[in-house]
C-alpha cells in the first residue's frame, strides 16, 4: 500500500514482497527535509575540501614512491604497477577542486559523481603503499552515497528545488541522510565484531588493549614517530583497561542504539566521539573524520540546528533558506 507522506505528498510504496524486510524499507524510505540533505552535503564536502588540501603535498608525493612499495588494494588492485606520475598529480589538485564545488552544490548532478570517485581513488591510492589506512572509510562511503542524491535541491548554487516557507518533506531526501547513519553503525558493529573474532571475551579483560597500546607505542617510538605519553604510563596500571575495553566493545556493538533516536542516539554520538578521544590520547591514532563529528552529522537535527544559529543573523540568508522547526 502507498502512505501519505507530510504536506500531503505521497510517500514511497512499500514492495509487499520485502516480507521481514517491509519495515526496514519503510523506515529508509520516509519522508525526509532537503535542507538536512543539503546540510550534510555541506558538511561532509566541506571536510572533504579541507582533508583533500592539507594531504595535497602527501598525495603529489605518491608520484615519487617506489614501486618496490607498491602493492595495491580496493579499487586500484587491477594495477600491477603505480599509476602514471601525472595522472597521480593531477588527481591530487583536482580533488579539493571537486570538492569545493561539491560543498557549494553548483552543478551537482555532474560534479558529485566525479568528486565521489576521485575521493575513492585518492583514499585507496593512500593504501596502496604497504600499509591500509581506515580513517578515510567513512569519508569515502559518505560522499558517495551523497553523490547519488539530490543534495543540492537545497542551499546550493544554481539549486534546483529551493525550499519553500514550512518543513518540507520528500521520499528522495530522507534515504541519503538513513543510508549515511546505516553505514556509521555497520562500521562500529564490524569493528567490535573483529575484536571478537580475533580475542574472544578474553578481550573484555583488558589485557589485549593493554598490549596493543604498548606495542603501538613501542613500535612507534623505535621508528621515530609520533607515540602516546599518556600510553605509555598507563600501561603500568592494568586495572585502568579492563573498564575501558568494556566501553570500547559496548560503543561499537552498541552502535544500533544510534538509529532508535532520542536520548539513546545522543548518549552514543557522545561515547564514540569519547571513544576516539581515547584512542588518540592512548594510541596518537587520530580519526579526524570522527573528532570533528562530521561522521556522525546524519545522526543529528541539521536543519533545527541552523535555524538556531540563523535566528541569530537576521536577515541573513540562512534565516530565509531554513524553515522553521
Amino acid at each position: 500500500m502507498s502512505r501519505v507522506g507530510a504536506g500531503g505528498a505521497p510517500a514511497l510504496r512499500t514492495p509487499a514482497a520485502l516480507g521481514m524486510w517491509a519495515r526496514p524499507w519503510a523506515w529508509l524510505t520516509a519522508p525526509g527535509s532537503p535542507v538536512r540533505l543539503a546540510l550534510l552535503r555541506a558538511l561532509v564536502g566541506g571536510y572533504l575540501t579541507a582533508w583533500s588540501l592539507a594531504r595535497l603535498p602527501a598525495h603529489v608525493g605518491h608520484a615519487d614512491q617506489s614501486p618496490v612499495r607498491w602493492q595495491p588494494v580496493g579499487v586500484l588492485a587491477w594495477a600491477g604497477t603505480p599509476l602514471p606520475d601525472a595522472a597521480v598529480v593531477a588527481l591530487a589538485v583536482a580533488t579539493p577542486v571537486l570538492a569545493l564545488l561539491f560543498t557549494l552544490g553548483w552543478r551537482f548532478p555532474l560534479v558529485a559523481p566525479f568528486a565521489a570517485l576521485a575521493t575513492l581513488v585518492l583514499a585507496t591510492l593512500d593504501s596502496s603503499w604497504g600499509q591500509v589506512f581506515h580513517t578515510e572509510n567513512l569519508l569515502v562511503l559518505h560522499v558517495g552515497i551523497l553523490a547519488m542524491a539530490p543534495a543540492a535541491d537545497a542551499l546550493g548554487l544554481r539549486s534546483a528545488a529551493r525550499p519553500r516557507a514550512g518543513p518540507p518533506v520528500g521520499e528522495r531526501y530522507g534515504w541519503p541522510v538513513r543510508l549515511a547513519a546505516v553505514v556509521v553503525v555497520l562500521a562500529y558493529v564490524l569493528a567490535g565484531l573483529a575484536k571478537l573474532r580475533a580475542s574472544g571475551l578474553a578481550w573484555v579483560d583488558g589485557e589485549v588493549l593493554r598490549n596493543l597500546v604498548a606495542h603501538d607505542n613501542l613500535r612507534k617510538a623505535l621508528l621515530g614517530d609520533a607515540y602516546s605519553p599518556i600510553g605509555t604510563r598507563l600501561v603500568r596500571h592494568g586495572w585502568l583497561f579492563a573498564p575501558m575495553a568494556v566501553a570500547s566493545l559496548a560503543v561499537e556493538l552498541g552502535a544500533p542504539l544510534a538509529l532508535t533516536g532520542g536520548r539513546r542516539r545522543s548518549a552514543w554520538v557522545v561515547g564514540a566521539w569519547l571513544f576516539h578521544v581515547g584512542v588518540l590520547a592512548l594510541m596518537a591514532i587520530s580519526f579526524p573524520y570522527q573528532l570533528t563529528g562530521v561522521a556522525f552529522a546524519p545522526f543529528l537535527p541539521l536543519e533545527r540546528l541552523a535555524a538556531r544559529v540563523a535566528r541569530l543573523l537576521p536577515g541573513s540568508p540562512a534565516e530565509r533558506l531554513v524553515p522553521p522547526t
